[in-house]
């Protein structure tokens, strides 16, 4: 019998660590299955790009595993049970021997009433094109519309940008619960502001928002904001599943692992990507991030054909390099941070930095397509037995 190995997710992390797997393994011993609610593959770092009225070419999964031999079920993963070894969903269960979590995160509320009933965001492709949508009737608007971004971080601060300087027609406010930028170092925070100045991007800092409503948000302080479309940016979150299965979870919910990505409470789960809490070798937790579904698939793949072939475990470096934020079409900052993960003294602004980050883009989504290129050809096979027992069996 054939060892299972079934990926939830094809984001950056679950569709890298599959065809990697795919090319890694002998088929003769392996089958590979990848589970994912929708049939493209998303480019979630352009989202914001999408919702303010960018083309973004969708990637059919079929055709990003084709000739891989990795067995592409189109379904919402509804529970896993890793005590049967036993994921549910909405098309049947599907049994494994060797379980991948990469089913990324979403947007998180923090609690705040009416952002689910009240706000977009762009944390999924249906959800960037129910923006767009919605900004699209601003602009046809005589007035034009106000919108309000909630969150300074690197996704507010890319929402508002882009949505600023692609329809100048909007009145864009982005809101900062402290000071604008506060991660970055002082030369990139006044290169931002800058940006938000030159593109018209208002800014409100030092604001907490209470509650989203209807029409706009209200401020802890009393302040009403109006607001024809309220972009939520605050945040994300991942999915319940995990910890409602048993996994041993974070207070987040992301799945606790060791330096080989796999599951300390169940050894035959590896988790990657923003599922995952993984302690990078600067002993803190790396954030959620494109960088860390690449650095953490790396070596849940690594450690995954290693164990099932009884070779050593490579170590993958485990850091995250910096921020690279678009701040429209022909502008950005690159801040690298240090060991402490605090912002270097210099950074790289403006169209240069924007090209990078183009440049960021298009290789993480050509590593996607191509998950196979330049490994090698000879593909591992697993010891005489490869049984649900042959993980388990090497530590």
């Amino acid at each position: 019998m054939k060892h299972r190995i079934v990926v939830l997710g094809a984001g950056y992390a679950g569709a890298y660590v599959a065809g990697n797997l795919a090319r890694r393994l002998s088929p003769a011993d392996t089958e590979i299955t990848v589970v994912n609610a929708e049939p493209d593959f998303v480019e979630r770092l352009r989202l914001h790009q999408l919702a303010a009225g960018r083309r973004i070419e969708a990637h059919k999964l079929a055709d990003v595993f084709a000739g891989t031999g990795i067995r592409l079920r189109l379904a919402r993963v509804a529970a896993v049970d890793p005590e049967r070894q036993i994921v549910h969903t909405d098309a049947g269960e599907l049994g494994y021997d060797t379980l991948v979590y990469a089913l990324g995160s979403g947007v998180a509320d923090r609690g705040v009433p009416g952002v689910a009933e009240h706000a977009f965001h762009v944390t999924a492709r249906p959800a960037a094109l129910r923006l767009r949508e919605r900004l699209d009737g601003l602009v046809r608007q005589a007035e034009g519309g106000r919108v309000l971004v909630v969150g300074d971080g690197l996704t507010g601060i890319e929402t508002a940008t882009e949505f600023a300087e692609s329809r100048p027609g909007l009145s864009v406010t982005l809101i900062a619960r402290g000071p604008l930028g506060a991660r970055l170092s002082a030369g990139a925070r006044g290169h931002l502001r800058r940006a938000c100045d030159r593109l018209g991007v208002t800014v409100l800092e030092h604001t907490s928002v209470e509650a989203v409503e209807a029409t706009g948000v209200r401020c802890a302080d009393g302040t009403v904001l109006a607001s024809d479309a309220t972009v939520w940016t605050a945040g994300f979150a991942v999915s319940p599943l995990a910890a409602a299965g048993g996994l041993e979870v974070t207070g987040d919910g992301q799945i606790i692992v060791d330096d080989t990505m796999r599951s300390v409470s169940h050894p035959n789960v590896y988790a990657a990507g923003d599922s995952a809490q993984a302690t990078g070798d600067n002993g803190r937790p790396l954030p959620m991030s494109c960088a860390s579904a690449g650095s953490t698939g790396r070596q849940a793949t690594d450690a995954i054909v290693a164990r099932l072939t009884g070779r050593n475990i490579p170590k993958s470096k485990l850091h995250y390099p910096g921020n690279h934020i678009s701040l429209g079409r022909r502008d950005g900052i690159l801040q690298p941070v240090d060991d402490e993960a605090q912002a270097k003294p210099k950074h790289v602004g403006g169209r240069k930095a924007a090209r990078i980050k183009s440049g960021i883009l298009r290789i993480s989504l050509w590593g996607v397509s191509h998950p196979t290129f330049g490994l090698p050809k000879r593909r591992r096979r697993l010891p005489a037995a490869p049984d649900a027992s042959a993980e388990r069996a090497l530590t």
